[in-house]
């Protein structure tokens, strides 16, 4: 009886000397989704919603079928080359790249995280394109490297192309550390492996989208490409997430099927569109 005690000791002990910090991380790191039907929030309120809110924020889906308003650009575009203080951890192909300027302190986040891993030769190689420029660039490129004007993320101001001084990204260190951890950060992987079909691009491990926290988190768990989550939050109109000891509601509302819609009385939130035809509110519960 005495040896069993001891070995499970041993075991113990030598469980948590393999893990050591990692534990906590690992917890952190969970995501649990609810869905239920739709509740609404415990003290609200009710207020307006128009339709050109279909076309602002950070979920919005860009594809053939859904293109890039005037409204849903970012107004908060910048030079990078002309803010040292948002580049400071991470190289630019050339000095004329653009971004949003939130964006941008996000990501310079996100590099710094990857530099606590030993993770730090990313460079940005594309951003912010005007419809003008990628005009330009699908005009001399063609339809197997770039998309029309207004059908590009790029347009948006909340995609960008990440590389690495390294080597292609598919198998450098950066796209691999980018992959398993954007998602922490708020960004995702926007066409990733096997969502050709859903997605209609090929697997790009260099463009990553912001959609924000919670979002990122159900997409990484779900497996999902942006078009699939847009469809679940259609489908199940409210769910929970816990993140990083965080509860957060997510709820949709179709916009031409109402003209308001509610939101805590109390309490900090935000509201996106989709760019389909539906609002999106998220709130820390």
């Amino acid at each position: 009886m005495k040896k069993w005690v001891l070995l499970l000791l041993l075991l113990l002990i030598g469980v948590g000397y393999f893990y050591g910090g990692k534990a906590t991380p690992f917890l952190q790191e969970k995501v649990k989704v609810e869905e239920k039907e739709q509740e609404g929030f415990r003290d609200v309120e009710k207020i307006a919603v128009g339709k050109e809110q279909i076309y602002e924020g950070e979920l919005l889906l860009v594809n053939e079928q859904h293109a890039v308003h005037e409204e849903s650009v970012r107004q908060d575009i910048v030079e990078l080359f002309d803010h040292p203080e948002l580049t400071k951890n991470y190289g630019l192909l050339n000095n004329d790249i653009k971004l949003s300027e939130a964006l941008a302190e996000d990501f310079l986040s996100m590099v710094q995280a990857a530099e606590q891993d030993g993770v730090h030769d990313f460079l940005i190689s594309s951003g912010y394109r005007g419809f003008d420029e990628q005009n330009r660039l699908y005009q001399d490129m063609g339809g197997d490297y770039a998309l029309p004007a207004g059908k590009s993320e790029h347009n948006l101001g909340l995609s960008l192309d990440v590389g690495s001084t390294e080597g292609e990204m598919r198998i450098a260190e950066e796209g691999r550390w980018i992959e398993d951890n954007a998602w922490k950060h708020g960004f995702i992987l926007r066409y990733p492996k096997n969502k050709t079909e859903i997605t209609g691009i090929s697997y790009e491990p260099w463009h990553i989208r912001y959609v924000g926290l919670p979002h990122s988190a159900i997409i990484h768990e779900k497996n999902q490409a942006l078009e699939e989550y847009l469809d679940y939050l259609k489908q199940h109109k409210e769910i929970t997430v816990e993140v990083d000891g965080k509860k957060y509601v997510v709820c949709y509302y179709p916009v031409s099927e109402t003209e308001t819609i509610e939101v805590p009385a109390d309490g900090d939130y935000t509201i996106s569109g989709d760019n389909i035809g539906g609002v999106i509110v998220t709130s820390e519960k």
